[in-house]
């Protein structure tokens, strides 16, 4: 018969187990899921992170299993990075299926500000361009270097990275996530433009009343510029 602490580790070995199987998207259990939008809107759910129920397989057609938005770059913002994204939203036909992918086009000198996916690590491929590109880990050691063209870079889940062209031509990259719904988190706006406390936000920076109410201008939405 098993003792007491036998069947306290048995039962936090069963709950590590428990947590990392739950740590990423589940496995699918049939062969796809287009979402229905007869029981709602496929933007609003995956805004919410919740899976519509799926369309009956006989409904699904070719065209639920190709995107073609990726063949132009998106709109550019002003630290010139535009950036399409397919995901269940607009491509039903990755719904369930764990992945996501994502365009992206630099301007020269242009940036992709300092963020991370908190549900995901990204594969990097540069298809035009030269960008340097890299991460930073917990310990604040900084992984970057210029890639080129047909190169590749792994930024692991839930780090933070960053990109900037270097080069003389604008840059295009194409990013993989191994979640349908890897989310993200721009350092800049999380905490200049997500309403913490002025007061922290002095002692942490060392800034003063005028210099965050600029940076609250320029990072939270709800603030006219």
């Amino acid at each position: 018969m098993c003792s007491e602490n036998t069947l306290w580790l048995l039962l936090a070995v069963f709950s590590f187990c428990v947590a990392i199987s739950l740590a990423s998207d589940p496995d699918p259990v049939q062969d796809f899921c287009i979402p229905n939008p007869r029981f709602g809107d496929i933007k609003t759910a995956h805004a919410n992170h919740y899976i519509l129920p799926c369309k009956n397989s006989s409904e699904a057609t070719t065209e639920d299993f190709v995107f073609s938005c990726l063949k132009a770059t998106g709109v550019f913002s002003d630290t010139g990075l535009a950036v399409v994204l397919a995901s269940p939203a607009n491509f039903p036909g990755l719904n369930t299926l764990g992945l996501s992918f994502a365009r992206a086009d630099i301007e020269v000198g242009g940036i992709n500000p300092p963020h991370f996916h908190p549900r995901a690590t990204e594969l990097v491929h540069v298809v035009q361009g030269k960008v340097y590109l890299g991460f930073v880990d917990s310990s604040n050691r900084v992984f970057a270097r210029v890639l080129e063209k047909g190169e590749v870079m792994v930024l692991p889940k839930g780090l933070v990275h960053f990109m900037m062209n270097v080069g003389d031509e604008p840059a295009t990259l194409f990013g993989s996530f191994n979640s349908q719904n890897p989310g993200i988190q721009k350092i800049p706006s999380a905490v200049f433009g997500s309403g913490i406390d002025e007061e922290l936000l002095q002692k942490a920076f060392g800034l003063s009343s005028k210099q965050i109410g600029t940076l609250r201008k320029k990072f939270d939405p709800k603030t006219a510029r």
